[in-house]
C-alpha cells in the first residue's frame, strides 16, 4: 500500500528478524509487513545483516552423538505436503487471519459502541483487535509500558497524527493521548500491549480488570 505513512521502527523490525519480538508484537510487524512494500524490503535488509553475522560467528564443535543424530535427519523422507501460506480474509491479512482463526472476530462490547476481541493474552502481553465506531473518542490513557497500533480499516487520529489503513503508531511511557476514530466509518485495528493502559478518567480505570485492556 502506497499510501502507508507510518511504519515498524529500525529496533523493532531488527528484533523481530532475530525472533526476540514478543508475540502480540510481532503479529502487529507480520500483519503490517504482508501490507506495506517498503517494511518488507526492510525485513529482507535485516534479514541479510543477520546472515552476514551469523557467518563471522566462530563454529562450535559438535559432540558426536549431535552429529550423528544430526546426518540422520538427512534421510528423513520430507513432508507430504507444504504448509500453505496464510489468506487473507476480507481486512485480515493472511498472519492475522489465522491468528484470529474463524471468519470473523469474536467480538466484545467495551461500551459507547466499542468492541476488542481478544487474539492473545499471557505473560508477554496482548493482542487485540479494536473496533471503534465513526467519531468515538476512546478515553485519555497513557503507558505503563509499549503499545502498537496497526490500522486495519478506516482511520484514527490524536495527538501526534493521523493514522490510515496500513499505519502504525507506537507509543511509550512518554505518551499521552484520545485516540478518536475518523468520520467516515468504524476504524478497526490491531493493538499489542506489554502492560495494562494506565486510563485518567475514573470509570475506565475501575472497568479496566474486567476489560482486560
Amino acid at each position: 500500500m502506497s499510501d502507508i505513512r507510518h511504519h515498524i521502527p529500525d529496533w523493532m523490525m531488527r528484533d523481530y528478524v532475530a525472533g526476540a519480538l514478543a508475540h502480540p508484537f510481532a503479529l502487529v510487524v507480520a500483519t503490517h509487513v504482508s501490507m506495506c512494500d517498503e517494511c518488507r524490503a526492510l525485513m529482507g535488509t535485516h534479514e541479510v545483516l543477520a546472515g552476514a553475522a551469523l557467518e563471522d560467528v566462530d563454529a562450535a564443535p559438535l559432540s558426536a552423538d549431535l552429529r550423528e543424530r544430526l546426518f540422520a535427519r538427512l534421510d528423513d523422507a520430507p513432508p507430504d505436503h507444504v504448509r500453505p501460506a496464510p489468506r487473507r480474509q476480507g481486512i485480515y491479512p493472511g498472519p492475522l487471519a489465522e491468528a484470529i482463526g474463524a471468519p470473523e472476530p469474536r467480538w466484545r462490547s467495551l461500551g459507547m459502541g466499542v468492541r476488542q476481541s481478544i487474539l492473545h493474552d499471557g505473560p508477554d502481553g496482548s493482542a487485540r483487535l479494536l473496533f471503534i465506531p465513526p467519531g468515538q473518542a476512546m478515553p485519555e490513557h497513557s503507558h505503563r509500558g509499549l503499545e502498537a497500533t496497526l490500522v486495519l480499516q478506516g482511520s484514527f487520529r490524536d495527538e501526534t497524527d493521523h493514522f490510515g489503513v496500513g499505519d502504525v503508531e507506537v507509543a511509550d511511557e512518554n505518551l499521552t493521548h484520545v485516540p478518536v476514530a475518523g468520520p467516515d466509518e468504524p476504524c478497526i485495528c490491531l493493538a499489542a500491549t506489554d502492560a495494562p493502559l494506565k486510563f485518567s478518567g475514573l470509570i475506565p480505570r475501575l472497568a479496566q480488570p474486567f476489560l482486560r485492556i
